[in-house]
């Protein structure tokens, strides 16, 4: 068995080929993006490196020759700066159901990162944002797994057991029908709102891409910038989260509540890609692309996924929810594009928006966790703070 590492084209061919092994009979697995995945170790494209980043790739070969096993390690100085320790990420990981395969993964990387001079390690998580390849799957193995999600065997948590990770947070997929309706406390919530006069809902229609951008920015720091692991989104990053998604983007899925000119809270959607690129086998080449474009065209996406769903905090419990979700989910219901939707995972240290979930009628499907491990077993463990 040997440990290698990724750093020419063939090493890094080998890692993309690792997964086609693992998940060769599972009719569940979707592969990502060769071209996603190849971004986030690209220094010419990937930010973090230019911030100070770095990171480092293995895969293994087993004894019969064929790939085994993949883990990556990296240092965001953006991720671990908000840690009480220096802390480093582990992810990427895919393993055969052998522990010395998963054993001689773990040892390499974690060895790696204290030479970085990291006291502690995250993992399964992403070199870069939080909304993709986040956290190790502990429930819900039979669904069709989400864009950018990560999608793992039930075993691989024995392999992080093992080596001594403990569960940071958890995080929780929300689904429902979209035909269900929408409650009658956010309709209550939609009238006490709309008596204000100044409140109104648009969509990203109504938006030029700046203002998208502009508007997108101006949430998310309100709602969430500044709490613990969530740094402050500059603009420039928010112009980038737009053009990234304008090729995928349906603008009649994107809301923002408005008090008069100021933006105050947002519910972005957009379609479940997975439905699309799992007629792309995990490349999105030119051939890829031409799939992409008709599979789009035809309408094979009938799911849509909540990417983020935020309130400006100086706006918490005066119904701006309510306000939202029932002229958003009345106009989606009048759209009848999408039969179901599913929200992006929601950690269980933000209980306000957990309850938002589950207000909106939706069934928790799919648990993920992030799991921590100090270096030093005698530092004391702590969870996720909770979110104020």
């Amino acid at each position: 068995m040997r440990l290698i590492e990724v750093n020419d084209v063939k090493t890094r061919a080998a890692f993309h080929a690792v997964p086609r092994r693992i998940y060769a009979d599972n009719p569940v697995w979707i592969p990502h993006l060769k071209q996603d995945i190849d971004k986030i170790f690209d220094p010419e494209q990937n930010r973090l490196f230019r911030k100070g980043g770095v990171a480092k790739r293995w895969i293994v070969q087993g004894e019969d020759g064929h790939w085994a096993g993949r883990i990556a390690a990296f240092v965001s100085p953006k991720y671990s700066g908000g840690m009480k320790q220096p802390t480093g990420g582990i992810g990427f990981f895919e393993s055969t159901d052998d522990d010395a395969v998963a054993q001689l993964l773990f040892e390499a990387a974690e060895a790696w990162l204290q030479e970085q001079g990291m006291e502690a390690v995250d993992g399964p998580i992403n070199f870069g944002e939080k909304d993709q390849y986040w956290g190790l799957l502990v429930k819900d193995f039979t669904s069709l797994p989400s864009y950018a999600l990560n999608y793992n065997p039930e075993y691989y948590r024995r392999f992080f057991d093992a080596h001594g990770y403990q569960v940071y947070y958890e995080q929780y997929i929300f689904s429902r029908e979209v035909d269900l309706g929408i409650q009658e406390v956010f309709e209550r919530k939609r009238a006490q709102v709309a008596s204000r006069g100044t409140m109104k809902v648009i969509t990203a229609k109504d938006l030029t891409e700046d203002q998208l951008a502009a508007h997108f920015c101006t949430v998310y720091n309100n709602a969430w910038g500044g709490h613990h692991g969530f740094a402050k989104m500059p603009l420039k990053q928010a112009k980038r989260t737009v053009k990234a998604l304008k090729p995928v983007m349906d603008p009649d899925i994107i809301f923002f509540v408005m008090d008069g000119d100021d933006p105050i809270a947002f519910y972005v959607n957009i379609p479940e890609l997975n439905q699309i690129f799992r007629h792309v086998d995990g490349n999105l080449n030119a051939i890829g692309k031409l799939k992409f474009l008709y599979h789009k065209w035809r309408g094979a996406s009938d799911i849509m996924v909540g990417l983020v769903f935020g309130i400006d905090r100086n706006y918490h419990g005066q119904g701006i929810d309510g306000y939202m979700i029932d002229i958003a989910g009345k106009r989606i219901q009048e759209k009848g594009r999408y039969k179901s939707t599913t929200l992006t995972w929601i950690g269980d240290f933000n209980p306000k928006m957990i309850r938002i979930a589950e207000n909106l009628g939706t069934e928790r499907t799919r648990t993920y966790v992030t799991l921590r491990k100090f270096f030093d077993p005698e530092v004391e463990f702590q969870r996720m703070p909770i979110a104020k």
